[in-house]
């Protein structure tokens, strides 16, 4: 049901939900509060000295006010408090002067000082509190206020008829709460203890669904019979392996073991590339590609950006003797019409591309294999677009995002995983060191070391455009700032994601050709570009950024014998970055970042269908999710046969997944 049916609701509220990603009622009361205030009325005589307490009384004294400075005031009165006359202030309120008349009862949540017998309010209650009150709060967006949206969530928890998801004997099992009270109770708490039961349920089901989904696709591609055996020239893979102007590793071998024999199997391959930063997937997926030449099809490569397709365009053709091309959205339309026109006829016999491969207008002549680089920065339904322009169309995805394996296991349950640790011989670790702001200048010494000796550098800022409100390095600011350090005698440019595509391009054939000495960048740069020459990276505000991000950007440099630095700058969170010091394990990296972090946003892109969760957590919740993942094996293979008559919803469910599927 839309926003439109709730009655008087504004064209301007709905529009602020829509900035929150609420378009439906349902949407509205899963948007679940982040955090909880919790009140708890105590006497002022008991109080500890500035420690946090709601307290309540009654106004003794006509408020004053007192402006400090412009856009900064405080109302100052007194009150009466447990038989003790208390003087309060609250800042910014002078608007809620002409409410707090004398003898009005009110609440205050703030700390007392003993000594001064003040008061520092951070909050006023106009109704006082009997007992405890809990008061969720939510992200918000536009002119939405808490109060509103919690009030409009509670009054259509009521109209939406709740469907009965969880199924019943798993309820029973694990005395969970109704699913419409835990709703009721997760908006508005009425106890610690319910509020906590309420939350058990929901993460729950979210966890549920999710696993259900992986492993209905898992049992689902099983017992499929309709995909067609690929006959693969081994001896021919060997001689193009014994070709390469480098060995590959053990793990590398084994990958391509593992695409071969899910090539010769009766099954659609549908399997996930884990690598660390630099492991050496990339030549991995071309020898897949040639392999499925060899079997007679055509395969796809879905890049992320159109720097790297035009790196692996430029890789693939030093590589392979296959007839190759490359689509983008800054190909001309003349160009564009012949690619697809040859694409269609058969005499493409690989396409690397951005988006523009998931257009309609692109069709192939027997699309064979799909290969995705950084798969968590396109959607679901983006990925299944290209897959769908062939039948049965095996599926390679690549991730430079390790993550331990627990937790791989479960999220890509339905694929099959191979993993890259060992790293191509020759390489050399990339020195990692930590130095504070007002350490720059031996940074930028370094830096000119580097370029004195004919190699390049780059300058990573957490943001686009300086902030007023922090003090973290823009990328214009850092470049005016390089400039004058440096002379204005050494070629600086910058790189970011609000350029267009081709000044994108641009910037980088630059840097690319030795034009460009130092690029500065925001973590655009993270993803796979791949620069010989480039010895250090400089990363300001280093504590911004989470630790396998950190290490994704390491990654950047080192791509060759020479002796590489990361610099990481800041004046806070020593500890955490140490673990970057120690270690150039990916995997080791990013079980710290687990530790340090949570899960958070695991792969750096929120996606459609991809670890959104709204109340779980990957990292806290893994003891559910695992339970989830034995609970939906079982309620699956118990249902299954009889099509889940008996659960409506979870045929829903299945429905939309065999339409994408």
């Amino acid at each position: 049901m839309d926003l439109e049916n709730i009655p008087k609701i504004g064209k301007k509220t709905i529009e602020n939900l829509n900035k929150l990603n609420i378009y439906t009622i349902r949407e509205l009361i899963e948007y679940f509060p982040y955090k909880y205030n919790f009140y708890n009325p105590s006497n002022i005589n008991n109080a500890s000295n500035n420690v946090n307490l709601t307290i309540n009384g009654s106004i003794e004294s006509i408020p004053r006010i007192v402006y400090i400075r412009k856009n900064f005031n405080y109302l100052s009165f007194r009150v009466l408090s447990s038989n003790k006359l208390i003087n309060v202030i609250i800042f910014n309120r002078a608007f809620i002067k002409n409410n707090l008349t004398c003898g009005r009862n009110i609440s205050l949540t703030g700390k007392y000082n003993v000594e001064k017998n003040a008061f520092t309010a951070s909050n006023i209650m106009f109704t006082p509190l009997l007992n405890t009150f809990i008061e969720p709060i939510y992200h918000l967006k536009g002119n939405i206020k808490n109060k509103y949206l919690n009030k409009l969530i509670i009054e259509n928890l009521n109209k939406l008829q709740i469907q009965r998801t969880i199924p019943e004997y798993l309820i029973n099992k694990y005395k969970f709460m109704n699913e419409l009270i835990a709703l009721k109770e997760i908006h508005n708490p009425t106890s610690i203890d319910l509020l906590k039961k309420a939350k058990l349920v929901l993460i729950y089901k979210e966890l549920f669904d999710f696993m259900f989904k992986i492993n209905y696709l898992k049992t689902k591609r099983k017992t499929s019979e309709t995909h067609i055996l690929k006959k693969i020239d081994k001896d021919k893979i060997n001689n193009l392996i014994l070709k390469l102007p480098f060995t590959l590793t053990k793990d590398q071998l084994l990958a391509i073991e593992d695409i071969i024999k899910d090539f010769n199997i009766n099954k659609r391959m549908n399997r996930i590339i884990i690598g660390d930063v630099g492991s050496g997937k990339t030549i991995v997926a071309f020898i897949a590609i040639y392999a499925n030449y060899l079997a007679g099809y055509q395969s796809a490569l879905l890049a992320p950006t159109e720097i790297l397709t035009f790196q692996h365009f430029e890789n693939i053709k030093n590589i392979l003797d296959i007839r190759i091309e490359k689509l983008t959205s800054s190909t001309t339309k003349k160009d564009k019409e012949k690619i697809i026109n040859k694409l269609n006829k058969g005499e493409i016999d690989c396409i690397i591309g951005t988006h523009s491969l998931i257009n309609s207008d692109v069709k192939f002549n027997n699309l064979g294999l799909v290969i995705t680089d950084e798969q968590h920065r396109f959607g679901v339904n983006q990925r299944k677009n290209l897959q769908n322009k062939g039948h049965s169309v095996d599926v390679l995805y690549m991730s430079a995002t390790p993550i331990p394996r627990t937790y791989a296991l479960t999220i890509y349950g339905d694929m099959d995983i191979s993993e890259i640790k060992t790293k191509p011989s020759g390489r050399k670790e990339v020195i990692t060191k930590i130095y504070k702001e007002n350490e720059l200048k031996e940074i930028l010494k370094l830096m000119l070391e580097e370029i004195k000796n004919g190699h390049q550098v780059y300058v990573i800022s957490p943001l686009v455009e300086e902030n007023e409100e922090t003090n973290l390095y823009d990328v214009e600011k850092l470049k005016e700032k390089l400039n004058i350090a440096f002379n204005n005698k050494i070629p600086i440019e910058i790189l970011h994601g609000k350029l267009k595509n081709k000044e994108k391009d641009k910037v980088m054939e630059n840097f690319k050709n030795n034009i460009t000495k130092i690029l500065i960048s925001t973590t655009v740069i993270e993803v796979g570009v791949d620069v010989k020459n480039a010895t250090c990276m400089v990363i300001f505000n280093a504590e911004r950024f989470g630790l396998s991000t950190l290490h994704q950007l390491r990654g950047r440099v080192g791509r060759n014998d020479l002796k590489s630095y990361c610099l990481l700058i800041s004046n806070v969170e020593k500890e955490r970055l140490n673990v970057l010091v120690e270690s150039s394990d990916g995997f080791y990296i990013s079980e710290k970042d687990f530790e340090l972090r949570g899960s958070g946003n695991l792969f750096g892109t929120k996606q459609s269908g991809e670890m959104d969760f709204k109340l779980a957590n990957i990292k806290n919740d893994i003891k559910i999710l695992k339970q989830c993942n034995i609970d939906s094996k079982e309620f699956i293979d118990n249902n299954q046969e009889n099509n889940f008559k008996e659960y409506p919803y979870y045929k829903d469910i299945i429905e939309d997944i065999n339409f994408i599927d």
